[in-house]
């Protein structure tokens, strides 16, 4: 029976339009199926949308748009967005999808058999964006998300619950006895932390939310989103419906998820799975984000990397490449297009495309087009050359197997550089000149083809476009990906044609024009914008409409009076324990003793960044509880682009501490 491989991304939500945090996974997701299947592997690969929830509803209000035409529009961008980047799926699963649907209330059926669920009442707080119930200190009576920092819906009302406090003792022995399920190790210590924590049972269902998947038996209840959306990875196999058969042959699965969403995936997705008797995944790794200038992705700040900008300006392989080798799997990576185009010119301009270029050139010029197999006379440094291309031949099917990309392509460049100075020492067009020397000339030239050839293989998983069009005016035959890289000797048998047309792979990028071009762009779209575009109202989960956006009502000015805004400056700055968000500051404020106040920018700002900062601050807000300790105060800051991500209001002159802002 054949070695199978089954690997999956998340599936996107559909409130909003693709982005590169998306495009990225699902490439990485395309290039290990491409590895696999070229070494012999029944590969399987699965993406798709989560077209559910309480904020579909809402995004689909403020476009004015039936809520199915809504996620039909959404998906069928995303579809068209990752085409054009090469990415091959072989299914693309919708939580919409009538199978899906059938193998979600499947497994409710098995929990509900087996006494993994009841019925109850749940009351507490729950962000509509995140999908999700907040823990929120005791006396807390307006509390935000610290994430999106919008205010939270309280939320009472029947629920049935899922038994996830039976399965504590469960996933910890399971994080013992497979240290590999979540990866990286960092990632894996957070997971064990948390379980460790406590579990409570958690709500499985809304009734105030209508745009889901009904509870079987109980259709004024839906299934709540997150085990609805989880359930694509083996409902897109047929598992619980007569759609596909294909979880026996493929199952277990190789989970690609953010590291946001990592808590879903290693701790209720296993849990679920335990409870219905389902063979659990067999890894779920967590990547980073992608900044852009050291700094998360915000349009307002003008970083975003925008897919059409992507499309237009690079090819999907320059981009393919690029994602791979920048960012070390598992940690954050630093994405600007500055960053991008230097390394297209130097690994592959100036790199594979030159190579190429150069190798190919001398083999028509030098032996009319036909490839010279001569490796009896080996000229010097050959025997180095082809050590070192094994060499990277083995590191590299060893590293991108442990999803080391990065180290993967750096081990094949190093190889693809010692070709390139063995044939810059051997200086073959001199060699070329001189009749007695032919022998070498032709142990030069053969010595760097076979090492482009093993190389452009290696490389095809990751640039698949590219390399077949370097194989191709190689005079290969074949598909690049379609030749298994660990059953090619070297120097064997070939079936090649004559060189003809040679092109470069990959031309020069004239950096300061692209720049130019994309600043205009940047320009033009922003010029394109309204002056003020409204954000979706939080409507509380438990309206049966979703509302719409409103403007906001207009105050007086005997109102504005009422807020007491006064500088102040940061005098310490801390993380408050068990609170990955939050921050406590002490402040100085004008007053006789400095001022405590907590403020949900830890994922922007490190403490070290804000002390000796001048915020502003509304002083006379009613004091409250986060995590147990007292906020009197709250920190002004912007709430910019799509994330919601916080920017410090301050001044630009010297003001002194205490001063209210009129």
């Amino acid at each position: 029976m054949a070695e199978t491989f089954y690997v999956t991304t998340p599936i996107y939500y559909v409130n909003a339009k693709p982005h590169l945090g998306h495009a990225y996974t699902t490439m990485v997701a395309d290039s290990i199926t491409r590895f696999k299947r070229q070494r012999g592997v029944d590969a399987f690969f699965l993406t798709g949308t989560d077209e559910h929830g309480i904020n579909i509803e809402r995004a689909a209000a403020a476009r004015e748009r039936p809520v199915k035409e809504h996620v039909d529009e959404i998906v069928e961008e995303f579809k068209s967005a990752f085409a054009p980047l090469g990415i091959e799926y072989d299914r693309w699963v919708r939580t919409t999808d009538s199978f899906h649907e059938e193998g979600v209330q499947t497994l409710w059926r098995q929990l509900s058999e087996r006494g993994h669920i009841y019925k109850g009442h749940y009351e507490g707080w729950f962000c509509g964006y995140c999908n999700e119930f907040k823990e929120v200190e005791e006396g807390e009576d307006d509390p935000l998300c610290p994430i999106h920092e919008r205010p939270l819906d309280r939320v009472a009302e029947e629920s049935y619950f899922f038994r996830l406090s039976a399965f504590q003792e469960p996933l910890l022995e399971l994080y013992r006895a497979r240290p590999d399920f979540v990866r990286p190790g960092a990632r894996l210590n957070e997971v064990v932390s948390f379980v460790s924590g406590g579990l409570k049972d958690l709500s499985v269902s809304r009734a105030s939310v209508k745009w889901g998947i009904p509870v079987p038996g109980d259709p004024n209840h839906t299934i709540y989103v997150w085990m609805d959306a989880l359930m694509n990875y083996i409902t897109g196999l047929g598992w619980g419906n007569d759609q596909f058969a294909d979880f026996d042959r493929y199952w277990p699965a190789l989970h690609l998820v953010g590291k946001d969403i990592l808590r879903f995936h290693a701790v209720y997705w296993p849990a679920f799975l335990m409870g219905a008797g389902v063979e659990l995944p067999y890894r779920v790794h967590a990547h980073g984000m992608w900044l852009s200038g050291g700094r998360k992705m915000s349009k307002t700040t003008g970083n975003v990397i925008d897919l059409n900008v992507l499309r237009k300006h690079f090819s999907a392989d320059m981009i393919r490449y690029f994602v791979l080798r920048e960012m070390a799997f598992g940690q954050d990576g630093d994405f600007t297009y500055e960053a991008l185009i230097d390394r297209v010119n130097a690994d592959l301009a100036d790199g594979l495309g030159n190579l190429a270029s150069r190798t190919l050139t001398m083999v028509r010029n030098y032996f009319e087009g036909r490839p010279p197999r001569n490796f009896a006379e080996e000229a010097s440094g050959a025997a180095l050359v082809r050590e070192a291309v094994e060499q990277a031949r083995a590191r590299f099917d060893e590293e991108f197997d442990a999803l080391n990309f990065s180290r993967a392509l750096e081990a094949l460049w190093s190889a693809l550089a010692r070709v390139d100075k063995f044939i810059t020492d051997n200086q073959p067009w001199k060699l070329a000149k001189d009749p007695s020397a032919r022998a070498q000339l032709e142990s030069v030239i053969a010595t760097a083809y076979e090492g482009l050839r093993l190389m452009v293989l290696l490389a095809a998983p990751a640039m698949p476009a590219t390399t077949r069009e370097i194989w191709n005016q190689m005079g290969l035959r074949g598909e690049p990906l379609g030749i298994n890289p660990r059953e090619t000797s070297w120097g064997g048998p070939l079936d090649v044609s004559e060189i003809g047309r040679i092109s470069p792979a990959f031309p020069k990028l004239d950096k300061e024009k692209i720049m130019a071009d994309i600043e205009k762009e940047k320009s033009a779209e922003e010029k394109s914008l309204p002056v003020e575009e409204s954000a979706p109202a939080p409507a509380t989960p438990k309206a049966e409409e979703a509302v719409a956006p409103q403007k906001a009502e207009t105050i007086s000015i005997e109102d504005f009076a009422k807020v007491e805004l006064r500088a102040a400056t940061v005098l310490e700055a801390e993380r408050v324990p068990k609170a990955d968000r939050l921050l406590r500051l002490v402040i100085d404020v004008g007053e006789a003793e400095p001022r405590q106040i907590l403020a949900g920018i830890a994922e922007y700002y490190a403490p070290e960044t804000v002390v000796g900062r001048k915020i502003i601050v509304v002083a006379n807000l009613a004091p409250r509880k986060l995590r147990g300790l007292e906020s009197n105060g709250m920190l002004l800051a912007a709430s910019v682009g799509e994330e919601g991500r916080p920017v410090l209001a301050t001044f630009t002159e010297d003001v002194p501490n205490g001063a209210r802002l009129k």
